[in-house]
Parts: C-alpha cells; structure tokens; sequence
C-alpha cells in the first residue's frame, strides 16, 4: 500500500490491528507491558488528551501530511499523547481490574476495547456516560452501530473501526466457491480446516450454520449445539488447528482449504493472491467494533468528546477509512472516498468488505453481551476443546 497517497492517507506500513491479536504472549515475554500511566493517582502524561488504541489504527504523519492526531492538535490546540499498547482485550483487562474494580483511575482518557470487552466494562460500571452534548457529530453515527448490543442505551461508547468474520478460503484447494457454514464441515475438506481461537467469531458462525442468531443468547444451553458441534469436529480430525492470525500463511499455502476469517486480514491477503476468497456465509457472519470509552474517573473527558465530535466529521473519518481499510462508523464516508483523487483509493467504495452493502449488513449479528458468569462458562468450555 506504499503507494496510495492522496490527501487522504499516508502509506501504512506493519501489523494490523487484529494481526496484533496474535502477539500478545510474544509481547509479553519480551517484557513489553502497558506503562506506568495505570498508575492510579494522577498521571505522569502532561497532555490534555490519552488515548490507547491498538496498532496501526490511525493515519499518522509522514513528511508534510499530518496524520489525524496531528490534525486535531492542530485543530483544538489540545495537546494530545497517542499510543498503541492496546494489543490484547483480556490482558489489558487483567492491568486495569485492580484498579478501576477498586475505585481507581488509569491514564488514558479513551481506549478502544473490542464491543464485547467494552460492553463488559460498561455493565460493570467502570466507564463514564459520553456527554452526547458535546458531541454534535455524533449524529454521523451509522445506523447499524446506533443502540448496539454492548451499549443498549448508547451512552457510553462510539466506535472506532468495525470489522466482519466470515469464511476465507482457498478456491485451488476447494475446487468451488464456499457458500455455507455447512462447508466447513464437509469432510471434503478433513483436515483442511481452520477455525479462530477467538470464541465469539467462531461460535457465532457455527451457531449461525444451526439458525441461531449470536446476539440473542444468554445462557450457555442456548449455544451448546455449537460447542458440541466443533468439539466433534475437532475429535474427528475435519480441523487442522484453531489459529489467531496466523492462519493467513495456511490459507495462502493450501494446508487450509478454508477457514474462519477477518475481513480486514483478507482485504490485504486477496490483494495477493487470486486464490484467496472471502464470503459472508448464506446463514450470516459476525460483526465486530472496536469501540471508544472513557474509563470512569478519566481527568479530560471534555476533551475526549472533542476528539469524538472530531473523528467523527466524515471527512476526517474518511481520512481514517482509506489508511486502515475497515469499515467505518460514520457516515458520509463512502461518497467521499468514493470522489477520491486517486483511483485506488476510490475503488474501496465499492469494496463490499471496507462497506457492506444492505444485504450484507442484514447477515451481520453482534455477539450478545454476556454476564460475568456465563461469560466464564463459555470461555472454560472453548478453551477445553482448543486446547488453550
């Protein structure tokens, strides 16, 4: 992508933010932990704005292009510190407990976790009510995203970026186009088949392939069909491995003929190589976000609603669109990346994986929020059957 520039991006260069998802154990062996701003009394950042958000997720500056953090500097005259240690929901979670469980504050004024993580943190009431107020742009916010199910009331978070998980598959080894969910079990493809360690994508999928809607669940009774299926699948040797981002190079290899997958790591990899195909499956796929929140107690909130309103004014968001390439929250975004200068950049208009269309969008369900103790259940009975 070295070669995209236009006054809408600058080239964007590493890891995505769910290759990042990938990584966390290896970070943490290399000592690489969240900094002394989880300090819980006042702060060593002298900035007016913190926000933490995972890895190459924001255009940033290059030369004479200010990226968005140095635009809105410019724009407020806030001064504001930008980091991307966010690299893992349960790990950031475990930092952060002792303090916000107790009372306490953290650092950052805003962090990103994914909509399930940050749903977790609302329902446990360690996040501040967004002053909607103070946040005009916030009525640019699509509205697949309004009221969601991390956030009933829509008060406590807008979301960054958002992204999908489907089937990827490699059609050289297939030999047909995949379709279903039912094809993951075709025993066509024994021991070709990949699925997430992320519980919520791959559950939610299978539950779908069973017509069970994902964001309607409460209990783990009513998702049992789906464990049971993939644990008989795994028994049965139709999985080769449940994998973080890694299965990328298995996809593009052959050694998976298909498996679970993210929109935005199938975006770049399809750039690549013909072989490679994405589909949302006939019975739906799911839908992610990761989403902005204010930890409770966060000392610039204020500002934090001013960098809200400014991220959400299409034409900055579309700045944000054409660097990282999923799928943005506001609207307005398509029609101006669309009227882009540069031909590569407008063709992600019609990109259904940067913006679903409506008959797309009717396919995507959000994982339900879930209470602390069915939350641990899922979690107990996904790990027994990866083996994490």
């Amino acid at each position: 992508m070295a070669s995209r520039r236009s006054h809408l991006t600058v080239p964007r260069t590493g890891m995505s933010r769910r290759q990042f998802l990938a990584r966390s154990a290896a970070l943490g062996a290399a000592g690489v932990s969240l900094p002394a701003f989880l300090a819980a009394c006042g702060g060593s950042s002298d900035a007016g704005l913190f926000f933490e958000n995972w890895p190459e997720y924001v255009d940033l500056t290059e030369g004479d292009v200010l990226g968005t953090v140095d635009r809105f500097i410019e724009a407020t005259g806030i001064a504001m510190e930008y980091t991307d240690l966010y690299n893992d929901n349960n790990e950031y979670f475990a930092k952060i407990q002792p303090l916000l469980g107790a009372g306490k504050t953290i650092e950052p004024d805003i962090i990103a976790p994914t909509s399930w993580m940050a749903g977790r943190l609302i329902r446990l009431g360690w996040t501040e009510k967004l002053p909607v107020a103070d946040i005009p742009n916030m009525s640019n916010l699509a509205d697949g995203f309004v009221k969601p199910t991390w956030d009933p009331t829509g008060e406590y978070s807008m979301p960054w970026q958002a992204g999908m998980a489907g089937i990827a598959y490699n059609i050289d080894v297939t030999g047909r186009e995949i379709k279903s969910v039912a094809d993951l079990f075709d025993p066509a493809f024994k021991g070709k088949i990949g699925m997430l360690t992320e519980m919520r994508d791959t559950v939610g999928l299978v539950l779908m392939g069973e017509g069970i809607d994902p964001s309607t669940i409460s209990t783990f009774g009513e998702a049992a069909v789906a464990f049971e299926k993939i644990a008989k699948a795994k028994a049965d040797g139709q999985i080769r491995a449940f994998t973080g981002n890694d299965y990328l190079d298995d996809l593009a290899n052959g050694n998976f003929a298909a498996c679970i997958g993210w929109s935005g790591d199938l975006f770049q990899l399809s750039a690549d190589t013909d072989a490679v195909k994405f589909v949302i499956p006939e019975e739906g796929g799911t839908r992610w976000a990761d989403v902005m929140v204010v930890p409770k107690g966060a000392k610039n909130a204020a500002n934090a609603a001013k960098w809200m309103n400014y991220v959400y004014d299409p034409e900055q968001a579309a700045k944000i669109t054409a660097y990282v390439q999923y799928i943005s929250p506001v609207k307005g975004v398509q029609e101006i990346i669309a009227a882009d200068a540069d031909p590569e950049i407008a063709a992600l208009a019609e990109n259904p994986l940067v913006f679903p269309d409506d008959e797309m969008n009717k396919r995507l369900r959000a994982f339900a929020n879930l209470s602390e103790d069915v939350e641990a259940e899922f979690d107990a009975a996904f790990s027994e059957i990866t083996g994490a």
